[in-house]
């Protein structure tokens, strides 16, 4: 055995014993609200499908007809011949969607953290971000060699000192804030308001990821930066189109200036094959969608969803959760590992999140609610969690589902 494979041994053993090792699970099917595995029909709460549209005929639609007459592959970069009339429609109704003059797409969230973070600042800017930033947002803070500084989760206070620091230390140079609207773990919401006085107050600069915002939160799921009417005074708006709007890829919303430079900058973008046309009409379907009186609907829907939980889970969550997230703390890894299995057999499908997803000794099930459950869905999952963690009340009797 050469030394790569002893260290990978060594490795594996190790998050073995801490209750850390993951496995991939092959799935049968997924539709909608339930997914089988092997042969087992489960309630899946795991997905970040919050509008239900991942399996919507009319997206497959879009999709089939996109391939029937670009291809199936963009067959080049974006730069070269990869620009295609899916990708630059899809771009327009970004930026519409988001208030913003343009908006670039990249193939995911990650990529399009990759590419844009370390494009716009380096060694000589700073980055100010949220402890509990997303991983993509956290490595392309690193790579951009900008001076890295990290303030406690939702903590304007402290956030204020480091702008107070940043300004003075280094005038000249760019001040970055990296926040989520939504935060992907907790399902909390940042204080956006407050985060975008600071920013102006001491000319700093915004990147707010609203990718579990969009299709949950907002005037047409159009996110919390348009809900608190602050996207003109965002600088760069991240998000992805593989959750709410069920497809897949990235992107950012921003000036023409920032666009056009993050053309010729973000390397990511630049060095990278361009999304499907197929996968980006089916996005540009989605997004156009989200406009409709059905989407509203849904959207109602998952709102009603989200404030019967009190209801359902009040040991979990006193009040409705802000966003379509709801964490159920449990700590111990071993623990939050058999609970999600003892709901497996349960028939439900809720897998634990643990390090380093989240802090050590912070493992949890990561309740994902989507509009394609319905309140029966919510009532099993309670009487499930109630079997297995003790001390947890019955649910309450929960109203009627919305027309």
């Amino acid at each position: 055995m050469n030394k790569l494979e002893q260290k990978a041994l060594s490795e594996l053993e190790s998050l073995q014993r801490q209750s850390l090792r993951r496995y991939l699970r092959s799935f049968d099917s997924f539709s909608g609200p339930t997914i089988t595995l092997n042969g087992q029909l489960l309630i899946n709460f795991s997905s970040n499908d919050y509008l239900g549209l991942a399996t919507a005929p009319f997206l497959r639609k879009a999709f089939a007809d996109a391939a029937l007459t670009y291809g199936v592959g963009s067959a080049a970069s974006r730069l070269i011949s990869g620009t295609l009339p899916p990708h630059t429609l899809l771009e327009s109704a970004i930026a519409h969607f988001k208030q913003t003059e343009a908006a670039l797409c990249f193939a995911s969230g990650w990529q399009t953290a990759a590419g844009v973070i370390p494009a716009i600042v380096s060694q000589n800017d700073v980055i100010l971000l949220d402890k509990l930033a997303h991983a993509c947002l956290v490595d392309a803070a690193r790579l951009s060699g900008a001076k890295l500084r990290v303030f406690p989760h939702n903590d304007t206070r402290r956030l204020r000192h480091l702008l107070e620091w940043a300004t003075s230390q280094y005038p000249s140079s760019i001040i970055l804030i990296i926040t989520e609207s939504v935060f992907s773990m907790d399902g909390d919401l940042c204080p956006l308001e407050e985060i975008v006085q600071l920013k102006d107050h001491y000319g700093a600069c915004l990147l707010l990821d609203e990718a579990h915002a969009i299709g949950v939160i907002g005037p047409q799921g159009s996110g919390l930066a348009a809900h608190l009417n602050l996207s003109h005074r965002i600088e760069l708006q991240m998000g992805t189109l593989g959750k709410a709007l069920g497809v897949a890829g990235g992107y950012i919303a921003c000036s023409k200036n920032i666009a056009d430079w993050l053309t010729n900058r973000a390397r990511s973008f630049i060095f990278s094959t361009a999304p499907p046309p197929p996968v980006a009409a089916a996005a540009l379907a989605a997004l156009r969608w989200l406009l409709s009186p059905e989407a509203q609907t849904r959207i109602a829907h998952l709102t009603h969803l989200r404030n019967q939980i009190p209801n359902l889970l009040p040991s979990f969550a006193p009040t409705p959760p802000p966003a379509a997230i709801l964490p159920i703390l449990l700590g111990d890894e071993k623990l939050a590992l058999q609970t999600s299995q003892q709901l497996l057999n349960l028939g439900i499908f809720a897998p634990c999140v643990r390090f380093p997803a989240v802090p050590r000794a912070k493992a949890r099930l990561r309740i994902s609610l989507s509009a394609a459950h319905s309140l029966d869905h919510l009532h099993q999952l309670a009487h499930a969690l109630q079997k297995i963690i003790p001390n947890i009340p019955p649910p309450l009797t929960i109203s009627k589902p919305i027309a």
